[in-house]
């Protein structure tokens, strides 16, 4: 697996395990509203193949405080 891929795999691990701890009753929201944005920003590029060929990420509706 090559190292990013090995990263991307592993932050996304962590991201879906820090929701299912969120769920959990006497879960401390704190820790996760803190965890949580830096675990998404550090997602590095998704490996090749994730998304298929004609995917933009630039294209989409317009959300509520887009310019």
């Amino acid at each position: 697996m090559c190292p990013n891929c090995e990263d991307f795999a592993r932050t996304v691990l962590l991201l879906g395990q820090l929701a299912l701890y969120a769920d959990m009753a006497g879960a401390d929201l704190d820790f996760v509203d803190v965890v949580s944005p830096s675990l998404a920003v550090s997602l590095p590029e998704p490996p090749p193949g994730v998304f298929p060929d004609y995917y933009d990420p630039d294209d989409g509706p317009a959300y509520p405080g887009d310019a």
